[in-house]
């Protein structure tokens, strides 16, 4: 009898899950190489937590998998939780865990096979309670506050923190919701191959909005015979931006 398959993948939650390990001497090797049983009405499964740093996910997947293929069973392991199909290893970087980290999380994005892949990996990233972004602004806001706690003479480089952490949201805020359009990509390439023609039916939204555009009306009016333009006496005031304030 051939020895079950086992799918060992990445949730949308972050976490890690190996599926397929019905019997107990794969269940016994995952258990090993770090995974927890979970037995409910769903059956029997084996998880890492989301909690879990990526490297270390990626190190017990694949640690896990070399164990199961060892004993013949047939393992289907996506590329960013394989360290052999990754990158090249990443380096402990010294007293900076955190860049080890975020290098890990780019392997990943680069890894990705598809849009859903890379949703996943891009999460860890976005998300707006445990991403990486949120404990950057977080860690940035914290760092000007005790700045202001210890000097307060110094809040002008205090400020300088906090303008940071509002850049960050910034970067949070413009790109939270774009987990949908990053599990689509890809697809849209698909649709146009199936589909040669739709691109005619795409409104042409630039020539409409050339259209409407009083600028563009001016600059047609311009450009007719026998129209000359008369010199302009606007004056042009460079943008003002204001200092740091407390």
């Amino acid at each position: 009898m051939p020895a079950p398959s086992i799918i060992i993948t990445s949730e949308f939650s972050g976490s890690v899950v190996a599926k397929g390990a019905t019997d107990d001497l794969s269940a016994q090797l995952l258990k090993h190489a770090g995974f927890k049983q979970i037995d409910d009405w769903h059956g029997r499964r084996h998880r890492l937590p989301s909690t879990m740093p990526i490297v270390d996910q990626v190190a017990i997947s694949t640690h896990a998998a070399e164990m199961l293929r060892a004993a013949r069973y047939d393992v289907t392991l996506p590329p960013s939780l394989d360290t052999a199909r990754m990158s090249p290893p990443v380096p402990v970087l010294g007293p900076h865990p955190a860049g080890a980290e975020l290098l890990q999380i780019t392997d990943r994005i680069k890894a990705a096979e598809d849009g859903a892949d890379l949703q996943r990996a891009v999460d860890h990233l976005l998300h707006p309670k445990h991403g990486a972004l949120e404990r950057l602004r977080e860690a940035l806001e914290a760092a000007g506050q005790q700045i202001y706690d210890l000097d307060d003479e110094a809040y002008k480089l205090a400020d300088r923190f906090d303008f940071a952490a509002e850049f960050v949201s910034s970067a949070q805020a413009e790109l939270i919701s774009s987990e949908a359009e990053l599990r689509r990509v890809g697809t849209a390439s698909e649709s146009r191959t199936e589909e040669p023609t739709r691109s005619s039916a795409v409104p042409n939204h630039r020539g409409a909005a050339l259209a409407t555009s009083p600028a563009a009306a001016k600059a047609k009016v311009s450009s007719a015979p026998g129209f000359e333009t008369a010199p302009s006496n606007a004056t042009v005031h460079p943008s003002r931006v204001s200092g740091p304030r407390r």
